[in-house]
């Protein structure tokens, strides 16, 4: 009896640390996040994106201490106006690849750390799809779990350094604070921004996001629902205005 008891409790805290490893972006766990944005108010006749991430995460083991973390985001694009009448595109996005180089065991003070490079590749299958360019740059992620809190930043900078000639230079800086709090029972209540400031034109794009997870199981299939808004509190002339939506689909894969 004391038995059956612990047993839902015991299925409830092992849920709960695995939505808390969701909020840390370099955890040792493979999961495979489809992630769903729509924004608009783009340009003068109020465009719109939709874009599905698709955002694997894995964990390679280097050795007893370091772990090596490999971050992907592809983009599946369908935007219309976004620059002015520019007509509909459909299609793959530019791919984001991070590669962080991470201790196994927390730093001074509890903090969990990982820098590596960021790789910016040429994929879009549209020209309004992607910047053209071929980038690198650094790449950084510093974190605490304290209870059930999560809090700390990751941050990037990509400068292009080849590519169509006839397109911009790259030189962006991004800045991803975030914030989350994980129930007993595997709610995740987060917020974040995903700033980003364009070097060349010395503009910002700064979107609040706000979301709430659940962890739940299909079989033994552990799986993140997540539904956001965010809301643009500022971006270029021609950028997204307004409020926002973000649902995303994570499958997990502990080990």
């Amino acid at each position: 009896m004391v038995v059956a008891m612990l047993l839902p409790v015991q299925v409830l805290a092992d849920d709960a640390d695995l939505a808390k490893q969701l909020s840390n972006p370099i955890a040792s766990l493979i999961s495979v996040p489809f992630q769903f944005n729509y924004d608009s108010g783009f340009g003068p006749d109020d465009g719109y994106r939709a874009t599905l991430n698709i955002q694997p995460v894995v964990p390679i083991s280097l050795n007893d201490n370091w772990n090596l973390i490999s971050r992907t985001i592809l983009p599946i694009i369908t935007q219309d106006d976004i620059a002015g009448p520019s007509g509909s595109q459909s299609g793959l996005g530019d791919v984001t690849q991070s590669l962080f180089f991470s201790p196994k065991a927390p730093g001074p003070g509890g903090v969990i750390w990982g820098v590596g490079p960021v790789m910016l590749l040429p994929t879009a299958t549209d020209d309004l799809l992607g910047g053209g360019k071929w980038g690198a740059g650094p790449t950084a992620v510093a974190l605490k779990q304290a209870g059930p809190w999560t809090f700390g930043m990751l941050a990037n900078q990509i400068w292009s350094f080849a590519g169509d000639s006839d397109r911009s230079e790259i030189n962006a800086t991004f800045l991803q604070p975030f914030l989350s709090y994980t129930t007993a029972d595997a709610w995740t209540f987060g917020l974040n921004t995903e700033s980003t400031y364009d070097w060349a034109s010395h503009q910002w794009s700064v979107p609040i996001n706000l979301s709430v997870a659940k962890l739940v199981k299909f079989g033994n299939q552990p799986v993140s629902l997540s539904v956001g808004t965010r809301y643009w509190m500022t971006s270029p002339e021609s950028g997204p205005e307004g409020w926002g939506f973000r649902g995303v689909v994570t499958l997990l894969f502990p080990k």
